[in-house]
């Protein structure tokens, strides 16, 4: 869990009062600082990688010299913008032929369809056989038959006539041309002629540990707010983006035991770029924590410990469990209670049972943190 934007303000220096007279042994010069119960946000950390929106990959749908490209590469275009012109030419020659061949067609149509319909008047006066009747009416089917072939072949010639002009399917940025104007263009070619990419809104993706799908499952309806910072530049020099979380995958990935998430950013300045890492954080609500210096908390072979200032004026060492912290807050999940003194400077000299003198803290010293924030980046808990 890394917790972000945390304020506390904690107990002052001189709060654990004036140590007592000790017959003339002078206490240990100390500073302390004491621990608070606040709200702290409940987050999940992990590195993300920014998507396109959507994708479309840009071919040609008929063969042709390439005649004109109407946008630069990288360009930002609009969906409907003109983008690139095929020769038009062969393919107007086309239309046209199948044109005529329709029109010729459509007069044998009638012709076939009057002498069917005189035919059968003819029958029924025995002027004519009914083979000679059956015969024309079968020629006035074949031909009703070869103009509607006629008519699917003009509507394919419009169609490969129009696919000339290729226009953007989506707004996006473009990428780098693959052909030149001048060149041979095969229909469905493997190398699109440009890729369009979507990037307002973007898309980020991130997968976050197995343990942490009962928290999501139980929250992701309600809009969670996901941030994305990009590179890994000192805390506050990069752009935070904010998003909300849109997807939640349906199965947890057997290898790597990790859940995959996406959020959708608006990027209206286009911070985010498909392709970039950042650093995500989602946050799943807040929740009530002990919080203390993290100057106070000390490391030995047996785990974390912090010195607890005693009515007396001799310190008490305790074992703790430390959950997120930076370098001034430790946020304390086992081990301390809300309102404790704790030595924040100091340390090196104490064994427990020993008196202090409690000193203020200097300026821009370990004693007494105020308007903490903590942004780890650990895994949620």
């Amino acid at each position: 869990m890394a917790l972000a934007a945390l304020g506390l303000w904690l107990g002052c220096a001189g709060g654990g009062g004036k140590p007592a007279a000790d017959g003339g042994v002078p206490g240990i010069p100390v500073t302390v600082g004491t621990t608070a119960l606040q709200s702290v946000p409940l987050t999940l950390s992990a590195m993300g990688q920014v998507e396109a929106y959507s994708t479309v990959q840009v071919r040609s749908l008929v063969n042709g010299v390439l005649q004109t490209i109407a946008f630069q590469q990288g360009q930002e275009v609009k969906a409907g913008d003109l983008l690139f012109v095929i020769d038009r030419r062969p393919f107007q020659v086309a239309l046209e032929q199948a044109e005529q061949a329709l029109a010729r067609d459509q007069a044998k149509l009638k012709d076939a369809t009057q002498l069917a319909r005189r035919t059968a008047r003819l029958v029924k006066r025995d002027f004519v056989t009914r083979q000679q009747d059956e015969d024309a009416a079968s020629a006035a089917v074949s031909a009703k038959a070869t103009v509607r072939g006629d008519q699917a072949a003009v509507d394919a010639a419009r169609l490969d006539l129009a696919n000339c002009v290729i226009r953007a399917p989506i707004g996006g940025r473009t990428g780098a041309f693959q052909l030149n104007a001048g060149n041979l263009v095969k229909a469905l070619d493997t190398n699109p002629l440009v890729v369009i990419n979507q990037v307002r809104p973007v898309r980020v993706s991130f997968s976050v540990p197995q343990t942490s799908l009962a928290q999501v499952r139980a929250r992701a309806d309600h809009g969670l707010t996901v941030t994305a910072t990009p590179g890994q530049g000192a805390a506050g020099t990069a752009k935070v983006s904010h998003g909300v979380l849109r997807f939640v995958d349906n199965q947890v990935n057997t290898a790597t035991g990790t859940l995959l998430l996406k959020a959708d950013f608006p990027n209206a300045d286009e911070a985010l770029w498909p392709g970039q890492f950042v650093r995500v954080t989602l946050t799943l609500g807040a929740e009530r924590v002990v919080v203390a210096p993290a100057p106070a908390v000390q490391t030995s072979q047996s785990g974390s410990f912090v010195f607890v200032l005693q009515p007396d004026h001799t310190v008490a060492s305790r074992q703790v469990t430390v959950g997120q912290s930076d370098e001034r807050i430790a946020v304390i999940t086992r081990g301390l209670k809300a309102g404790e003194t704790v030595v924040t400077d100091g340390q090196l000299q104490l064994t427990p049972g020993a008196k202090v003198k409690v000193h203020p803290a200097q300026p821009g010293g370990t004693g007494n943190q105020t308007g903490s924030g903590i942004g780890g980046s650990g895994e949620g808990r």
